[in-house]
């Protein structure tokens, strides 16, 4: 794939000269690309692409001509949008009116077109797709890696009285292009996906089995890999006493391996017991750093959402499974009521990890899906209470935060408590999601109508604030938002500065990833091993400066557009940039389910 790609010189582009007839000299050569979503545009959808200037220079109108090269739309003038990033100037193509399906080709200069698909099914099967990834990730045993099972030995206990004592916790998630795993990341890519399932099953197929290999076993796979979440969460939870939140910790980093043949030492021998770390409710670290951890509901409440969504999923298929996650649901959540505070992740020689700062809005989606669980009216009395703590998360509408300060991006308590909730208190969470729209928009006053900011897994963000948005169209039926929605949505799919898909593999034919930060894709020299995995996004220049041990591989493909305030590299050595994210890959699948639904 040509990562600096610019449109041919189409048909359509000489048919618009020639049908002008006010042309007299031809236009100039603009130093420009048309950036688009390349999965396509659904018909009653917002539909705009973007011209990223390299100079000043920008068209002044655009034309859309059908596949037999007559005009449909314009000349239309365009809506100029100032600097962003790498594009001196923007512009905006808005072709919204054209609703048929079929495909067009936007003609702004001679040299600056590009070609869209306009279809109902644009996202069909791209949830599903995502999946694949979510299986490639899985710890124990991996599909992608046929029967070799691997860290099998996990774990022993740590930062604990009991500390020493092996704890059966094989299983579940990697967290990235690493084999950590958090419960953190991890409950919260299960509750999103068995909400995808609930809200939109669909679009979901069945064509693997439990185990991740292929092969239909008449359940569908968002509901079998979220299985092998909650799994996993209920051996990270084996008492009523005791929390776990993270196998392992960047020790892991010292070696370059695959899973199957992973040699990290943490004190056993390499290739053995890897730690386990508990919810201890104060600060953590064995190493050189330490965390700030105060509590435990952070993770006690995430967990306890999942589960007690999966006891709602799964107690017709699963009774006996559905009454231990039910019960699980209940510990875990009295656990964060009675140690309230956040719990993050551990860190080991390398100063960096999860810094999440808030742990209500974890407790709100706890007790929004307890009282959806057990009808107890006390949980929604709860739900309520914690989503007035904080109406809004905190990021939305600032232009900076630490590394997962306010994490979960997006705060699903607020719809889990408007489903169960009173006319008064529907009312009340849908305006608390309509600010923190409303905060983000008011930053959007740029070519691409982004308003989010480019800190360390901004497309976990930009995939957050789509979800927000579709929530409170749902909650509201108010489209004030709708916009800048899909230009999220886009944004993920190319029309950014790079002209990018962030979806490794998807679309099939367009230009995504190709040398994402991962060790399997990099030792096996198929970046496809990622295939689904949306990779972090697009970092303020000086995050990736300052950040240790990041350097380029590669010439940069997309030198000329790195040239503003938020870079992107597709380079092996840019693990800011470039790294695959199981958790924003799973908040993603939630938003294409969505899309995909509304073709129907």
């Amino acid at each position: 794939m040509d990562h600096n790609r610019t449109a041919p010189l189409h048909v359509a582009a000489l048919l618009l000269i020639m049908t002008v007839g006010c042309v007299t000299t031809p236009e100039p050569d603009f130093a420009a690309a048309i950036r688009y979503n390349q999965l396509g545009y659904l018909p009653e959808a917002p539909k705009v692409a973007v011209v990223c200037s390299r100079d000043e220079r920008l068209p002044r109108t655009f034309s859309v001509h059908d596949a037999g090269g007559r005009t449909v739309l314009g000349p239309l003038a365009v809506e100029v949008g100032g600097a962003f990033g790498g594009c001196v100037a923007t512009a905006r193509l808005d072709f919204t009116g054209i609703t048929s399906p079929g495909r067009y080709t936007i003609v702004a200069a001679p040299n600056l077109a590009a070609t869209v698909r306009i279809a109902p099914d644009v996202y069909r099967g791209t949830a599903d797709s995502l999946l694949a990834y979510m299986r490639q990730q899985r710890s124990l045993f991996n599909p992608f890696f046929g029967d070799s099972v691997h860290h099998r030995t996990d774990a022993v206990l740590v930062d604990h009285p009991e500390a020493g004592t092996f704890m059966p916790v094989a299983g579940g998630w990697a967290d990235a292009a690493d084999y950590l795993q958090y419960v953190t990341t991890s409950a919260h890519a299960t509750f999103v996906m068995l909400a995808a399932h609930r809200d939109h099953p669909s679009s979901f197929s069945d064509a693997f089995g439990a185990d991740g290999l292929a092969g239909a076993n008449g359940i569908p796979d968002v509901l079998d890999e979220a299985r092998w979440g909650l799994e996993w969460l209920v051996r990270m939870h084996p008492r009523d006493d005791l929390i776990l939140n993270q196998i392992g910790d960047d020790r892991d980093h010292m070696n370059a391996d695959l899973p199957t043949t992973d040699i990290s030492d943490y004190g056993w021998g390499p290739g053995s017991f890897r730690p386990v770390y508990p919810c201890t409710g104060r600060p953590q670290g064995l190493l050189r750093g330490k965390n700030r951890s105060d509590g435990v509901a952070s993770t006690a409440g995430k967990m306890a959402a999942a589960f007690a969504l999966g006891a709602i999923s799964l107690r017709e298929r699963d009774p006996a499974f559905a009454d231990t996650l039910a019960r699980k649901a209940r510990t875990a959540y009295q656990a964060g009521r009675d140690k309230p505070g956040v719990c993050q992740t551990a860190p080991g020689r390398a100063p960096y990890f999860y810094e999440e700062g808030n742990w209500v809005d974890d407790m709100e989606l706890a007790a929004a899906q307890l009282h959806a669980l057990t009808g107890d009216t006390t949980y929604l009395r709860h739900a309520l209470e914690y989503a007035a703590a904080e109406p809004v998360t905190p990021w939305m509408g600032a232009d900076t935060a630490r590394h997962y300060e306010w994490y979960p991006w997006h705060n699903y308590g607020h719809y889990e408590t408007w489903r169960g909730a009173g006319a008064a208190g529907r009312a009340t969470v849908t305006d608390y999601y309509r600010q923190g729209l409303a905060a983000v928009a008011g930053r959007a006053d740029n070519g691409f109508r982004i308003g989010i900011p480019f800190i360390w897994c901004s497309n976990n963000l930009m995939a957050a604030f789509a979800t927000q948005a579709r929530l409170y169209r749902h909650m509201s039926g108010d489209n004030s938002y709708l916009g800048h929605e899909f230009s999220a949505v886009d944004w993920l799919f190319g029309t950014n500065p790079w002209g990018t898909s962030m979806v490794v593999g998807l679309p099939r034919d367009g230009d995504y990833p190709e040398d994402p930060h991962s060790d399997v894709s990099r030792l096996l020299g198929d970046h496809l091993s990622q295939k689904g995995g949306l990779v972090d996004g697009p970092v303020y220049h000086s995050i990736y400066e300052n950040l240790l041990s990041i350097s380029l591989v590669n010439p940069d493909e997309y030198a000329e557009w790195n040239t503003g305030h938020i870079v992107y590299h597709d380079d092996w050595g840019d693990y800011s940039t470039n790294e695959p994210i199981m958790d924003g890959t799973a908040v993603l699948i939630y938003v294409l389910a969505a899309l995909d639904g509304m073709r129907r």
